[in-house]
């Protein structure tokens, strides 16, 4: 029977058993004429079945048959031994369909009883918004009824409220008026008096009623007010500006330099305690006309473009005072005087303002000339440095370096530093001189023994940070870090191409050079990332990254917990450079030291007298080469890297070594009692010692080589009980209990049994 037709045959039993027919018996060989009949009558079931059906439904009874063959097939198979599943297959199904129909009928029952509920719930709902409805209907009528009686009464008091509202109003502003002349009556008879500073009180009063009524939509009273404060404060004005340049003259203000006053042979006035307690009197009331002189004069503003932060104007007694320095300033630099050179500028304290009105104006000029714009910095930097640190000036007020922060301008100023800072690097890496340390004679200062060009470029690097410090924004203060990290990474990279160069010695005085400036470079950096003006600049970054979705949030998380800091890119890609290039000279030293070990590793060990035979131990004269070439290697890099660099470079080689010698001189071969004392003693008493000045106990960076040593001298009774101790052990914890009893912590079980392998001195048990 073919695949198809056996599929076809089993759908037939399957819709013969789903009603209600026994399936068919398990075929085999023997059993054919019974499988036919099974089959037949399948046939004849499923007709039963669905012979209804296939009279008015032709085309469903096909697809259903058609399901039932993929499901005999899915679930039986082609193999007529399978036949057997069938009838737990019906019974499962003939389950399945019972419970659906429990299902069903359970269903039919709930509906109709939820449909009842809400219908009923539905007609009461109905009833009660019936009821609203009804009452809803007198209670408007009512409503607009009292409505209408009361219209004529509210338009009536509506009007009448107008009216009172507009003889408030006017009884207002006739008061302001009144008010405001009253002011300026008081005002005229005190200077009437000659009482100047109660007329500036009242004019002090009369302008905090202007700022007052700034917001109030009386034109006319505004303009009223307005000219009154004007006609009054320049009347005051002139005359406390007259008195206050009187008492200056007398003074002979401005005081231009001490030496042009002992030139004149100036003379103080006699009554100068009077004098310069009127210039307190007057200093006092010009200040009395600030808030009205800030009202009626326009402030001069730079450009928007220089970001300069909003700060008090001068005040009025000392705009009066800077009036012949503003001359003098102007007259200098100002127009086609020789003064006015670009290249020769000359800054005058004080005149802040003015000068940042001087250097927006000019610096537009610079941009090009590289040598006037960088001189132009240089003298802006230096000024600003004393204008903050010397006259104590507030770091909050407009300065000098929010024109410097200006697009234009700030971008020139980055290309110039870069510029400069790349010129500085080929000049220096291009003299040979520059890998020795400034400081090799001075030990106490040149441990890190650092090579100039590090020290040179770190120094930049140092006066870069100092010139952008007091940028007044952190993104400008950001894009400065950035040139910093950019310049960074190139002299790493220039530092690594020039150790390309010596990959081939990787042991010789520029190398190591090299290193020992990545390495300081490196924890120099570290040690910045802790200040706290780049603690600062990380939190601005955090800021500026978490507005942009720069970063993911792990790293978002560790700027903000300090976990990461601003120069970790760097940082790490100095360290894998330097981990780099003390691998290759590890490795170099290893390959000589390999080299050198070769007789040492054909050591007749199986072969060799024990320790009572012989009247003093002495080194193994294999073992020199290899000693000597350890010893010569350690001696020179320990001269020519730093400690640290040093450090982990002995360290990385005794972690070589140990394997090595574990691997390629013990476990390569057999120990007899003399040639396991020979190993202990080179090892203990020469390879060991080698290490200990740079730490106190060397052997426990040789552990592999230490305890194989232990294993091979253990006496024979010990090393008989250790190995029946391994060998019966049920437990690890007892093998290793028993390991550490003789001092075995960083061998495995199985290591050692290996090495007990290894000895050749064990009693002949006749076995």
């Amino acid at each position: 029977m073919s695949r198809a037709g056996g599929g076809w045959n089993r759908g037939r039993m399957l819709a013969a058993g789903e009603a209600g027919q026994e399936p068919a018996a398990p075929c085999c060989p023997e059993g054919g004429d019974r499988v036919k009949n099974a089959e037949e009558k399948s046939d004849m079931s499923i007709a039963a079945l669905v012979g209804s059906d296939q009279l008015t439904q032709d085309g469903d009874d096909d697809e259903l048959l058609l399901s039932v063959s993929a499901f005999i097939e899915k679930e039986v198979g082609s193999d007529l031994k399978s036949l057997k599943k069938l009838g737990k297959l019906i019974e499962k199904m003939t389950e399945d369909k019972i419970k659906l129909e429990e299902q069903v009928l359970t269903i039919s029952s709930e509906i109709p009883k939820r449909i009842q509920s809400a219908l009923k719930d539905a007609e009461e709902s109905k009833q009660v918004l019936n009821q609203f409805l009804e009452q809803e209907a007198p209670l408007f009528s009512s409503i607009t009824s009292h409505l209408l009686t009361a219209q004529p009464w509210m338009d009536d008091l509506g009007a009448m409220i107008t009216q009172i509202e507009e003889i408030e109003q006017h009884l207002t502003y006739l008061k302001w008026v009144s008010q405001i002349e009253e002011l300026s009556d008081n005002i005229q008879q005190y200077l009437m008096t000659n009482n100047v500073p109660e007329a500036a009180s009242i004019l002090v009063t009369m302008t905090e009623l202007d700022i007052k009524l700034q917001e109030s939509s009386c034109t006319h009273l505004l303009s009223f007010v307005r000219a009154t404060v004007k006609f009054w404060h320049k009347i005051l004005k002139d005359k406390l500006t007259s008195d206050f340049e009187e008492i200056l003259a007398q003074l002979h203000w401005p005081f231009i330099t001490h030496t042009q006053s002992q030139a004149v042979g100036i003379n103080w006035p006699a009554g100068a305690p009077e004098i310069y307690g009127t210039l307190e009197t007057l200093f006092c009331q010009l200040l009395k006309l600030q808030a009205s002189d800030e009202l009626l004069t326009e402030q001069k503003q730079l450009p928007e473009k220089y970001s300069l932060p909003e700060c008090p104007s001068v005040i009025l007694p000392i705009q009066i005072m800077l009036t012949p320095l503003q001359k003098r300033f102007k007259y200098h630099f100002r127009g086609s005087r020789q003064t006015n050179v670009i290249s020769k500028l000359e800054f005058s304290r004080g005149l802040v303002m003015l000068i940042l009105e001087k250097l927006a104006s000019d610096i537009p000029c610079l941009l090009y000339d590289d040598n006037l714009f960088c001189h132009l910095v240089d003298e802006v930097l230096l000024f600003e440095r004393e204008l903050h640190s010397v006259h104590g000036y507030p770091s909050t007020f407009a300065s000098c370096m929010h024109i410097l922060s200006e697009e234009t301008c700030f971008q020139r100023w980055l290309t110039v530093e870069r510029k400069f800072a790349l010129q500085k690097m080929d000049s220096m890496l291009s003299s040979e001189a520059v890998w020795v340390s400034q400081y090799k004679d001075i030990t106490d200062v040149d441990e890190m023994k650092v090579p100039d060009c590090a020290e040179v470029f770190m120094t930049l690097l140092l006066v870069i940070t100092d010139r952008y410090k007091n940028l007044p924004t952190a993104p400008r203060k950001l894009q400065f870090l950035e040139l910093q990290k950019d310049l960074v990474d190139d002299f790493r990279i220039r530092l690594t191409q020039v150790m390309k160069e010596e990959t081939r010695a990787p042991l010789d005085f520029r190398y190591c050079a090299i290193l020992n400036a990545v390495n300081y470079i490196s924890t120099v950096l570290a040690d910045w990332a802790d200040n706290v003006f780049f603690l600062q600049l990380q939190q601005a970054a955090l800021e500026v990254f978490a507005e942009n979705n720069a970063l993911s949030k792990l790293q978002l998380g560790q700027l903000a917990s300090m976990e990461s800091s601003v120069f970790d890119d760097m940082i790490n890609l100095l360290e894998r450079l330097k981990l780099d290039m003390l691998t290759r000279q590890v490795d170099h030293v290893f390959r000589e030291v390999k080299d050198a070990a070769k007789l040492y590793k054909k050591e007749r060990w199986l072969s060799l007298p024990s320790q009572c035979e012989q009247a003093v131990m002495s080194l193994s004269s294999s073992a020199c080469p290899l000693l000597l070439t350890l010893r010569d290697r350690l001696l020179q890099l320990e001269q020519q890297l730093c400690f640290s660099l040093f450090r982990v470079f002995w360290q990385m080689l005794v972690e070589k070594l140990d394997m090595y010698i574990y691997q390629e001189i013990i476990l390569a071969n057999h120990f007899n009692e003399g040639g396991a004392a020979q190993l202990q003693f080179d090892m203990t008493r020469n390879l060991f010692p080698l290490f200990s000045h740079y730490c106190k106990r060397p052997e426990n960076y040789f552990k592999h080589v230490k305890e194989a040593c232990i294993i091979l001298n253990l006496n024979i009774g010990s090393a008989l009980l250790l190995k029946d101790v391994l060998q019966s052990a049920s437990e690890h914890l007892s093998a290793t209990a028993a390991l550490n009893e003789v001092g075995i912590y960083k061998l495995a079980q199985q290591d050692v049994e290996i090495l007990l392998n290894l000895r050749t001195n064990w009693p002949n048990t006749g076995k």
